[in-house]
């Protein structure tokens, strides 16, 4: 068993959404295709396209050699999906996709230009400076940050080059390594699926389901301090007992100790303040855009940008450096953006068969006659387990919100509008968000 599960390996996941692809194209020539009728709504200001409940029709399959090898339509009728739709699904996808794609993209490159300022280290840094010798204080305030950024933008791999600093910290305050990683990796994954406005899981998400973006923050805010509260107590309550007893540590038999380390984050400067200041304020303004103004990705990534363009700025840094550090932000971006391209494929192969509403229908039909709370949990268990299968937030987003968001119009009452769910929001009933 041990030798099977040493030589188990999931594909890499643009091999896996290819499979998937492939599936779901062979499935249209076996699953009854239908479709439910569909209405253009304006929800807070933005026109949504919903499923109108009670109004699914089958539709006869028009099934030929041809249509084996390349679309064969015929008036009145469905087409199962061919060879030809089956490879070019993701090209298609990769079009359909196109402004979430450019938008991952261009956040990638803001990142990368904030990286090469050094702004992040320089602040963390300080805080452990100030910090250093109340280590129930330096946990809280250190979690209470590296979530907000991950609730906010979606940090968290920007920190990794931090561990060796927080591991020095959590031996110098009496823990363990557990610790020293969960200061960083626990509240970063904690405020990535507590996320307020995380541009690459709530946004997507919201866009893909044509809500108003950055809806219900309040309930987001909430169920990320609930989240913090309960992360932090924890942790604390942990690094009591290790500091009293190094025989409570997980790692009790690790000498822990540390080689000497040159890892040296660069000091807090007024330029570095500056910048956050200015990220902030930015931030903020493309918030209230998206609300009072009607901003869409376009102009979001728009505003990303001018948080960039300010940064290099403030920072000082010359065109050739922003430049590469744009590319190379971008470079680390691009199984995230493509991903959602390959997801978009499901999408397209499903509705060219016009089997996604037959899908939709059928799920509509079990979850009508459940409590309310375990659809949700429902929700919640394939959302976790697709989550080893496709690790982007993004590319889940693109996965399963075709289907959630009209499920939901299809269940009417039940509403999954507001719930944050692991690494995806998901935004869907238009009759509760407006």
């Amino acid at each position: 068993m041990k030798r099977f599960i040493s030589r188990l390996q999931i594909p890499h996941v643009f091999a896996l959404l290819t499979m998937v692809v492939l599936v779901c194209s062979l499935l249209t020539w076996v699953i009854p295709s239908g479709e439910f009728e569909r209405e253009t709504r304006e929800v807070s200001g933005v026109e949504r396209t919903v499923v109108v409940p009670d109004t699914f029709s089958t539709v006869p399959k028009h099934v030929s050699a041809r249509g084996l090898f390349y679309r064969d339509e015929s008036p009145g009728m469905a087409s199962p999906d061919s060879l030809e739709g089956f490879l070019s699904a993701i090209p298609r996808g990769m079009v359909g996709a196109a402004e979430i794609i450019f938008f991952i993209f261009i956040i990638g490159g803001v990142f990368g230009i904030l990286q090469d300022t050094g702004t992040i280290p320089a602040v963390l840094h300080s805080i452990l400076d100030r910090l250093r010798h109340s280590w129930r204080l330096l946990t809280v305030v250190l979690m209470t940050v590296i979530a907000i950024g991950g609730s906010t933008l979606g940090m968290g791999e920007e920190l990794i080059p931090l561990v060796p600093i927080f591991l020095i910290v959590s031996k110098e305050i009496g823990c363990d390594r557990i610790y020293g990683v969960a200061l960083v990796y626990v509240a970063g994954a904690v405020g990535f699926a507590a996320a307020t406005t995380n541009p690459f899981t709530v946004n997507i998400a919201q866009g893909i389901a044509e809500v108003p973006l950055n809806s219900a923050i309040p309930f987001r805010l909430a169920f990320l301090v609930c989240c913090l509260l309960i992360t932090i107590t924890y942790m604390l309550r942990y690094g009591s007992k290790v500091r009293e007893d190094r025989a409570n540590s997980i790692m009790a038999d690790d000498p822990f100790e540390l080689p000497a380390t040159s890892v040296e984050p660069p000091p807090l400067r007024p330029a570095h303040i500056a910048i956050v200041a200015a990220c902030i304020a930015i931030f903020a303004f493309i918030l209230y855009a998206v609300q009072a103004m009607g901003w869409w990705l376009a102009e979001m990534a728009g505003g990303f940008i001018l948080m960039g363009l300010a940064a290099a700025i403030i920072a000082r840094l010359p065109v050739a450096a922003t430049t590469r550090a744009v590319v190379r932000g971008m470079e680390e971006m691009t199984v995230a953006a493509l991903v959602v391209g390959f997801a978009r494929g499901i999408t397209i192969v499903l509705e060219d068969g016009m089997v996604l509403d037959t899908l939709i229908h059928s799920a509509a039909g079990v979850l009508q006659h459940v409590p309310r709370f375990v659809a949700a949990e429902g929700m919640l268990v394939f959302q976790s387990v697709l989550n080893f299968f496709i690790p982007s937030g993004s590319g889940q987003a693109a996965v399963t919100m075709p289907l959630m968001a009209p499920l939901s119009d299809v269940l009417g009452a039940v509403s999954y509008t507001h719930l944050t769910l692991p690494t995806i929001p998901f935004e869907c009933s238009s009759r509760w968000a407006a």
